[in-house]
């Protein structure tokens, strides 16, 4: 899951849909309520009940990525695909959704699928039509200013790259993968669970060295994790490995 700095752009998204369409209190009303929902599973009841209750919003989309967000963040990832589809569905240029769906199907994506070049090939379009998407959106609010808007912008972009990058990966294409990882980690918040997926890239490319300087900067990271932390360990461990030619 990778939704940290999606929240942030979540409230964003969340702002422009609410500055642009033209709706009735008792439907601002029902879509605040979405949004100050305390848990993920009020949250999807609400945003169940919005779409029930007003099927023809405009704020649908938003609503449903929403729902979508929620249940990634509770684990349920099949349900997050469900709404985050019919968030796509309800508008073909909600980028997040995008790059939920497309993140999701790289990492649940397996050597040994059947369908794994489907699944695979649904993910790569979806990320690359979010990043020609988040180009040319608008500014979402004009409380924003440009360079906040810029920032986000750089954010969701970089978010769609990791998503390349977990696909090149499976299709092990290291080099690939570290271009994309690259442009994943060029970001104004990158997530150090990012970096440590880079570094196992090198790894898996053969190239230690740099798998441990990843690495050295994730571990200097104040306020870590402590599940990445222990990640990142594990993982230069195997790095000192390779290095070490064991």
């Amino acid at each position: 899951m990778r939704f940290l700095t999606g929240l942030a752009g979540l409230i964003a998204v969340a702002g422009l849909a609410m500055a642009q369409a033209k709706v009735s209190k008792k439907e601002a009303d029902a879509y605040n309520s979405v949004l100050a929902a305390p848990s993920p599973d009020v949250q999807i009841e609400a945003a169940d009940k919005f779409v029930t209750s007003f099927a023809d919003s405009q704020l649908k989309s938003t609503v449903l990525f929403i729902a979508a967000n929620a249940a990634e963040r509770k684990g349920d990832i099949p349900k997050a695909l469900v709404y985050a589809q019919s968030a796509i569905d309800a508008d073909p240029k909600n980028f997040q959704a995008m790059i939920l769906v497309a993140g999701e199907l790289a990492r649940g994506t397996r050597e040994n699928d059947l369908d794994k070049e489907e699944k695979l090939a649904r993910s790569e379009k979806l990320a690359n039509d979010a990043i020609a998407t988040v180009k040319t959106a608008a500014k979402p609010n004009p409380a924003l200013t440009d360079d906040q808007w810029a920032g986000y912008k750089k954010d969701f972009v970089a978010q769609a790259h990791e998503d390349l990058a977990m696909i090149a990966t499976v299709r092990k294409k290291y080099a690939d993968a570290i271009t994309e990882f690259t442009m994943a980690v060029d970001s104004p918040t990158p997530n150090p669970s990012t970096y440590v997926r880079m570094a196992t890239v090198y790894d898996q490319a053969g190239k230690p060295d740099d798998s441990l300087a990843v690495l050295a900067k994730v571990l200097a990271m104040p306020n870590l994790d402590p599940m990445i932390k222990r990640v990142a360990e594990r993982e230069q461990a195997i790095a000192q490995k390779l290095k070490a030619g064991k």
